[in-house]
């Protein structure tokens, strides 16, 4: 160095380039991968979607418990009034299917106790059909009428579906959880409400007695 140069006069050395470990660069890959797994895990031993919340009791639904499923609540009170457009293009209402029993269930593809109760809801729609019996599906799924008629074959849905929205969701008072289903008898009247996954044989006391 020149005696007359000072440090300021030398150019700044290079910075040497970082190197990121492995670990840095794909930690939130690995935090998701457990996240999902966690979320399949007690999805499937509560039975409901764990990011939902019990639907509170804004349709005026009574708190005692149907036998085998607390979380059913029971003592009729009028349905609200509902219209939806199924994916075959039918319209259909609570109107239209006054005098028959009515399970009207929310539910989602990417619900996996909504994925569990669905065979039993196929095979009692086959079984009970004919005595006046009526399964919709109301799908909360945003992706789209595809995804949800891709499942219906996948599964052999033979009930009517239809893609639900806010409307309907607080037309019954909000649907905060998933699954959430209600019993509808021949009066149009709630009889029932079960939030999350029941066995086939609650919806078979429920439904039976009102056949």
């Amino acid at each position: 160095m020149n005696p007359t140069d000072t440090p300021a006069s030398q150019p700044a050395p290079e910075p040497l380039p970082r190197r990121v470990s492995w670990g840095r660069r794909f930690w939130p890959v690995g935090i998701a991968v457990v996240g999902i797994a966690a979320y399949v895990l007690i999805s499937g031993r509560l039975g409901l979607c764990p990011m939902c919340v019990a639907v509170t009791d804004a349709v005026g639904l009574g708190a005692k418990p149907v036998p085998a499923s607390a979380n059913v609540a029971t003592n009729a009170v009028p349905a609200p009034a509902w219209k939806l457009t199924t994916l075959d293009g039918a319209e259909i209402s609570g109107e239209s299917l006054r005098g028959k029993v009515v399970v009207l269930n929310f539910w989602a593809t990417w619900c996996p106790p909504c994925r569990k109760e669905i065979p039993d809801f196929v095979a009692l729609q086959r079984e009970w059909g004919e005595r006046g019996l009526v399964f919709v599906g109301v799908s909360m799924d945003h992706q789209g009428e595809g995804i949800v008629r891709a499942f219906a074959d996948q599964y052999g849905i033979n009930y009517p579906l239809a893609m639900g929205d806010e409307r309907i969701a607080q037309a019954f008072g909000g649907i905060e959880g998933l699954p959430t289903t209600f019993i509808i008898d021949r009066q149009g009247g709630i009889v029932a409400r079960q939030v999350g996954y029941a066995p086939r044989a609650a919806f078979e006391k429920a439904i039976g007695d009102l056949l």
